[in-house]
């Protein structure tokens, strides 16, 4: 009885998490400062593939497992040129800080990006789905979880 209990708790709270990475997803990012755009979708995808083709080999291939490890909102300003210029959780996993600073690393390391398009600047914003085995995927590009 108590295994199931703790089961179903285990349950609610990667439903939990889930649902509200993706309500901070939706809920957009604060206000672009004068020369800098939000992205659009299609630069979001842009960017995602791009550390796609960085860490093939950490890419989590195929669903997800139904409990996750980590999952973290975490946006990206780039300047042009691509460079990074500044990074921002909007929701991180708290309870993993060393997937925190991995994904830190990972995005960092990453530059350049592809140019941003129009202003020279732009901010966008990802959900990191984080795998106990230090595999990840890009909400941006998921292929979903079991």
């Amino acid at each position: 009885m108590l295994k199931t209990s703790q089961e179903e708790r285990r349950q609610f709270m990667a439903l939990a998490a889930a649902g509200a990475a993706a309500l901070v997803a939706g809920c957009g990012t604060r206000a672009p400062l004068p020369g800098q755009a939000p992205a659009s979708a299609g630069y979001r995808r842009e960017a995602a593939t791009h550390l796609y083709r960085k860490y093939p080999e950490r890419i989590y291939r195929g669903k997800l497992p139904p409990m996750l490890y980590a999952i973290g909102v975490f946006e990206v300003e780039l300047s042009q040129g691509g460079r990074v210029s500044a990074t921002r959780w909007l929701r991180g996993p708290s309870h993993a800080p060393e997937v925190m600073a991995e994904i830190e690393r990972l995005v960092r390391a990453a530059a350049p990006f592809p140019s941003p398009p129009g202003f020279g600047r732009v901010q966008y914003v990802d959900t990191w789905l984080w795998d106990r085995s230090g595999r990840f995927q890009l909400d941006t590009l998921s292929e979903g979880q079991l």
